[in-house]
């Protein structure tokens, strides 16, 4: 496989910058391991006027069969012979995708301490890659590529035999492309869009894979018109992911549309009104409601259950009455995410102190979630099939036992109030139920009694007469009779 990236250069600002760009030294060939074989970089040419760096990958195939990859389209088998002897070691695919990523990693980042205004600047850019997969033919290729800001892209078909043109053209291209560019969206570019264009992927597309294309795809995927076909060959046609990484990027386009951040947008729903002053997202509504409550209660350790990447513990941690917080997820991923957020690592030593962050299940009893002023679970149960509500329920109100424990969730009446969410749908795709405010009360009362709480509600974000507000929080307070009506419950 081979690809070549080109630009040039005047004598106040070289080509041969493409070296601290990619941080690969034009006067070196390098060799790196990846685990399907080797990949070179090197440089074909390189002066102040014009500089190319090439990326050639000698894949093993037979290593490649070895370790349970020599697949072939979609995942099944090809035939014994055609498991080594196939186009991986010629044509672009995600092979090189990967390889790619590994070798310019920091580059994909747009990181260049050396020439961090070169790296943020477009530079003139040709890429050549010369065996294309294309699944689609040239159409699909133009119909990629153009979108993105290249002036030129083309998409050359390659004749099954030359010495027999009525055979016809094979399913490859030779792709050109040209235009000014950030180094960066164009490597980017290349890492989502090469496996597409050739439909298949030579290993096991996880769930990590949907955070891979949303950070691959920053800037410029959520608007590409191609968005439905590119996410679903990139996550080849698994339909969970495929909808998981929509629905992400319907966030992140309507956080651009209304120039906020992709967390204010709440739900992939659009809270935009006819107001000139543009209205206070829904999700700093409900921070806002939940720290008031907080405050109310005389809260000064508290657990977020559920605490997802973070934003209701930042908040937290800017309140200096909140002296313990401690976030809890299932998720590892989510942990990461928070703890980056957080900037745990450059935190002081004393706000370190303040704050905790805990792997675990809230299906499942935790003893180090005992004896803390207050809970909060934001827009978790909801996240919950109902037959597992019971275990939460003794989780949180009869093993863990705080004094106080918040709980807000989406009010299904409301969502006729945007127009942007279809008629029946829930507002995540991850929601498994919405509650009207008369089942919100039913069940909050359900629980409330028999684990010996008290239960007050407060609405978040505008009361609409008719239909409500558009959060509902359920506020339980302990009672003093705890422990007869916990044992009772527990009989």
């Amino acid at each position: 496989m081979f690809l070549t990236i080109s630009t040039t250069g005047i004598p106040e600002r070289p080509a041969t910058d493409l070296g601290f760009l990619l941080h690969k030294h034009p006067e070196r060939a390098q060799a790196f391991s990846t685990s399907h074989g080797t990949a070179h970089v090197l440089y074909p040419e390189a002066s102040a006027e014009r500089c190319t760096a090439a990326l050639l990958l000698e894949v093993d195939t037979v290593a490649l069969v070895r370790r349970g990859k020599g697949k072939g389209r979609g995942g099944a088998p090809d035939a014994a012979l055609a498991q080594y002897v196939n186009d991986r070691p010629y044509a672009a695919s995600s092979l090189l995708a990967v390889a790619l990523a590994k070798v310019f990693k920091t580059a994909l980042h747009g990181v260049c301490q050396a020439m961090p205004e070169r790296a943020a600047a477009p530079l003139p850019l040709r890429v050549e890659v010369p065996a294309l997969p294309a699944r689609g033919g040239a159409g699909l290729v133009r119909a990629l590529f153009e979108p993105l800001g290249w002036s030129t892209v083309e998409a050359e078909p390659v004749a099954l035999d030359e010495e027999f043109p009525e055979w016809g053209d094979s399913r490859y291209v030779r792709l050109v492309l040209e235009g000014e560019l950030r180094l960066a969206d164009a490597l980017n570019q290349l890492y989502v869009l090469l496996p597409v264009l050739d439909d298949a992927k030579h290993y096991w597309v996880a769930p990590d894979e949907v955070d891979k294309l949303l950070r691959a795809g920053d800037g410029w995927l959520a608007g590409h018109p191609e968005r439905k076909l590119i996410t679903a060959r990139y996550l080849s046609r698994r339909w969970g992911l495929a909808r998981e990484a929509t629905e992400r990027l319907e966030l992140v386009r309507l956080a651009e549309a209304e120039g906020l951040d992709v967390e204010d947008v709440d739900n992939a729903v659009d809270e935009s009104t006819d107001t000139e002053e543009r209205p206070v997202p829904l999700a700093e509504q409900r921070r806002d409601a939940i720290l008031a409550a907080l405050h109310g209660a005389g809260a000064a350790r508290v657990l977020d259950l559920g605490c997802g990447q973070g934003q209701l513990v930042q908040a937290l941690l800017k309140d200096v009455r909140f002296t313990e917080i401690v976030g809890v997820d299932v998720s590892v991923r989510a942990l990461t995410v928070a703890a980056r957020r957080l900037r745990l690592d450059r935190m002081g030593e004393r706000q370190a102190a303040r704050v905790t962050l805990l792997q675990g299940s809230l299906a499942y009893t935790d003893k180090r979630l005992a004896g803390y002023d207050a809970a909060v679970l934001s827009e978790v149960i909801e996240h919950l099939d109902l037959p597992r509500l019971p275990a939460l329920e003794y989780a949180v109100f009869g093993a863990a036992r705080p004094r106080t424990v918040l709980v807000t969730t989406p009010n299904v009446e409301y969502n006729v109030r945007w127009e942007s969410l279809p008629a029946g749908h829930v507002r995540h795709g991850d929601h498994r139920f919405e509650w009207t405010r008369e089942e919100f009360r039913e069940w909050a009362a359900s629980v409330a009694g028999p684990y010996g709480y008290g239960v007050e509600f407060v609405p978040v974000g505008p009361d609409d007469p008719e239909v409500g507000p558009p959060t509902q929080m359920a506020v339980f307070t302990r009672t003093d009779k705890t422990d007869e009506t916990l044992k009772e419950v527990t009989a």
